[in-house]
């Protein structure tokens, strides 16, 4: 098998011993737990606030069946990480040596087997709520495997694959509430775009591995002056859901979240225009996420005058 082979490769001959507490901090880092806890508050916050609005907070956090779908959802995005840690075992060693140095201290086999195991869990919580969630998260998982075995060598898959597999556990959560607004349509519209920037700043922050991977992204196919000028494009795109998103009387005070974004947005495009080194598409990698972050966070700004009324 594939895998099994590039994993007896990627495995050092005496490894060396580490403490349980070691590994699993690795492991942690491998799965990416910090991007994992955001997931899984923009999804208890996203249904709180825009999918079931109607709903108290404790039918909510006590409905059984979102709690599986977000428990497959954390399975099925921490086994992505992983196989796309796998096959980027190499890659990172360039782009992230420390990273990479932590990643290490977990086996690659070791990292195979939770990465089935995980994936096993995932289906059958789906399971559990419906065949139709198996189904989704089946092909989900496949999705992402495709992804980092294909589609992420190639420049236009690589940009918008990366950005639709992030936005598609949200999917499966507004299919369960059955809610399709406007403004959910309008709002996943605004963080596609936004996801698709974050691509293009990681992509120019990660070219010297790229390149000795053979990784064909848009900086290394098109050049880095082509790349800022998509990205311009990208953030010039977002006022247009981020205009209809103020007329929503819905949004609440989350209105502002989205004044605060245009103002970071110029500062961004300024740092983008002066950018030339890997430690400046850091920063503008970093400001973007940031920006989702913090818009996860202004989730609740959507209706301020019914918290204590929901947590109570």
């Amino acid at each position: 098998m594939d895998l099994l082979k590039m994993a007896e490769e990627n495995t050092p001959k005496t490894p060396v011993k580490h403490s349980f507490l070691f590994k699993f901090l690795s492991l942690l880092s491998v799965v990416r737990g910090y991007n994992i806890f955001i997931m899984v508050m923009a999804q208890y916050l996203a249904a709180i606030f825009i999918f079931a609005p109607e709903k108290s907070l404790k039918d909510v956090l006590l409905d059984l069946d979102l709690y599986l779908i977000v428990l497959a959802t954390v399975c099925s995005i921490a086994s992505g990480y992983i196989i796309n840690n796998f096959y980027d075992a190499k890659k990172d060693a360039i782009n992230r040596p420390i990273k990479s140095k932590i990643d290490s201290l977990v086996a690659q086999n070791t990292k195979l087997k939770i990465y089935f195991l995980l994936n096993f869990i995932a289906v059958m919580c789906g399971l559990m709520v419906s065949w139709r969630a198996a189904m989704f998260f089946s092909v989900y998982i496949f999705l992402i495997w495709i992804y980092s075995h294909k589609l992420k060598k190639y420049p236009l898959s690589r940009l918008i694959s990366a950005s639709v597999l992030t936005l598609l556990p949200f999917f499966a959560i507004f299919v369960y509430f059955k809610n399709f607004s406007n403004i959910i349509f309008t709002h996943a519209l605004f963080l596609f775009l936004v996801l698709m920037i974050k691509e293009l700043m990681k992509d120019l922050e990660n070219i010297k591995g790229d390149i000795a991977q053979n990784y064909l992204t848009i900086p290394i196919k098109y050049g880095e002056r082509f790349t800022k000028i998509l990205t311009f494009i990208l953030v010039l795109f977002t006022l247009d859901p981020i205009y209809f998103l103020w007329k929503y009387p819905e949004m609440g005070l989350m209105k502002y979240y989205f004044y605060f974004t245009g103002i970071v947005f110029l500062i961004f495009l300024y740092l983008l225009y002066k950018a030339n080194s890997k430690k400046d598409y850091l920063i503008l990698h970093n400001i973007v996420k940031l920006i989702i972050v913090i818009g996860v966070l202004s989730l609740v700004l959507i209706d301020t005058s019914v918290i204590l009324q929901r947590i109570l």
